[in-house]
């Protein structure tokens, strides 16, 4: 079993900067991605950014990038989420996930496609 704890989440005004961490334990694979996904009240848990094992490949969801960076710690279980600009339309529940990596370009970002979940980190963001 894995354990994901993520931590930062808050309130801040819009403009505003969050960043976000998750530290994973336990029995984690060789080889995993971890990603980050978020959810909106009323709306479904949706893909927001990714990162691979060995932290030189990436991927984000249309609507954050250029606003956040996913980026993982030097001991590889640890990934954060720095979140600039931010909007209101940010507001969730963000969640950590991590999947096992064979291929990062193969990955599906989906909520099924991951192995294991933390229980999230309320972020607020007021206009």
């Amino acid at each position: 079993q894995v354990q994901l704890v993520e931590s930062g989440g808050g309130l801040v005004e819009a403009g505003g900067s969050l960043r976000l961490s998750c530290a994973a334990s336990g029995r984690t694979p060789g080889s995993y991605a971890m990603a980050w996904f978020r959810q909106a009240p009323d709306d479904e848990r949706e893909f927001v950014a990714a990162i691979s094992m060995s932290g030189e490949l990436t991927r984000y969801a249309d609507s954050v990038k250029g606003r956040f960076t996913i980026s993982r710690g030097s001991a590889k279980n640890t990934e954060y989420l720095q979140m600039n600009s931010l909007e209101p339309e940010d507001t969730a529940v963000y969640y950590c996930a991590t999947v096992w990596e064979h291929h990062f370009p193969s990955i599906r970002w989906t909520t099924y496609g991951m192995d294991y979940w933390g229980k999230g980190t309320l972020v607020t963001v007021s206009s």
